[in-house]
C-alpha cells in the first residue's frame, strides 16, 4: 500500500530562479518535509477556481490548510482594522470552498494557523483581528503555552499542556457549526478548535512543522490512511455554513473581547 496522499495548500506570488521571476505556487518546505517524515506523500495544491475543489477532494487522502496572510474580514462581516493583512481574493475563495467540501467528505484535515481561521469563517464563525500579545515578531515564532481539554482528540495525542511555536495575532471569536474549543492560552484565547462527527478535523493555532512534535501530524496521515474508512461524497458547490454560534465562555468577573476556554462539557457548538 503506498503513502497516503496529502494535499498541502500553497499561495501564487512572485518567485526568483536563475534569470527568471515568475509568478509561483509557493509553500514553506517544512510543511512537505512535516508530512514526508510523517508517511505521508505531499502534494503542494495552488488555489485554484473553485469548481476544481470537488475533483481535488475525491482525489486526496487528507488535507493540511496552512498558515499565511489574514482572512479578507469582510467574509465575516467585519470592517478591516489597520492591523490586519491586506487580503488574497484568489486564496479566500478557494480554501473556504475545500474546506467545506473537506468537511461534507469526511476528509482528514489539519487547518494550521491561517488554516483554523479558515475552518472558523468556513463553518460561519468570526474571528478577533488583533491580539497583540500574540505575536511580539512577526517573523519568527515563538515558544507558546497551551492547554488541552483532556476529552478532546488533542487532549489524549499530545497531554494537557504543550509548548508550541507560534506566531498569530488572530483567535476565533464566535465558533462555527459543528466546532468545539479542544485548547486554549493561558490568557483564555482559543488556540485550537474540533470538528465533532469527523473522522480528523483539527484546526490550532500553532505551527506543528515547524517544532520537533511529530504526533499530530503522524495522527492526521494515521486518519488518511485508515482502511475500511468510507468517505461521504462532497457536492459539487459547498454550501456555507448557517449562522455563527457563540464560544463558550466560563463566567469572568468582566467581558473580554476574545473567546475563552469553555466549561468542561460545554465545548460543543
Amino acid at each position: 500500500m503506498g503513502r497516503p496522499i496529502i494535499g498541502i495548500t500553497g499561495e501564487l506570488d512572485a518567485a526568483h530562479w536563475g534569470n527568471w521571476i515568475r509568478e509561483a505556487v509557493i509553500s514553506p518546505v517544512t510543511y512537505t518535509r512535516a508530512v514526508e517524515r510523517a508517511g505521508g506523500a505531499p502534494v503542494v495544491i495552488p488555489p485554484v477556481p473553485p469548481d476544481s475543489v470537488h475533483s481535488l477532494v475525491a482525489g486526496l487522502d487528507a488535507l493540511v490548510f496552512t498558515g499565511g496572510r489574514d482572512i479578507n474580514p469582510g467574509l465575516y462581516d467585519q470592517q478591516r482594522l489597520d492591523e490586519t493583512d491586506l487580503p488574497e481574493h484568489r486564496r479566500d475563495r478557494f480554501e473556504l470552498a475545500l474546506m467545506r467540501a473537506a468537511v461534507e467528505a469526511d476528509l482528514p484535515f489539519l487547518a494550521i494557523g491561517r488554516g483554523l481561521h479558515v475552518l472558523t469563517v468556513a463553518r460561519g464563525g468570526t474571528l478577533t483581528q488583533h491580539l497583540p500579545a500574540h505575536r511580539p515578531d512577526r517573523v519568527r515564532y515563538m515558544p507558546h503555552d497551551v492547554i488541552l481539554a483532556d476529552d478532546s482528540l488533542l487532549g489524549r495525542l499530545l497531554g494537557v499542556k504543550v509548548q508550541v511555536p507560534a506566531a498569530h495575532h488572530q483567535a476565533p471569536d464566535r465558533l462555527g457549526d459543528g466546532l468545539k474549543v479542544a485548547g486554549w492560552s493561558p490568557d483564555d484565547v482559543v488556540e485550537a478548535l474540533e470538528m465533532t462527527g469527523h473522522r480528523f478535523g483539527v484546526g490550532v493555532q500553532w505551527h506543528p512543522e515547524e517544532g520537533d512534535d511529530p504526533r499530530l501530524l503522524t495522527a492526521l496521515v494515521e486518519a488518511a490512511g485508515a482502511a475500511g474508512q468510507p468517505r461521504r461524497e462532497p457536492a459539487s458547490h459547498p454550501e456555507p455554513a448557517s449562522h455563527p454560534q457563540p464560544a463558550s465562555r466560563p463566567e469572568p468577573q468582566q467581558k473580554k473581547p476574545v473567546a475563552a476556554k469553555p466549561r468542561a462539557g460545554a465545548r460543543s457548538r
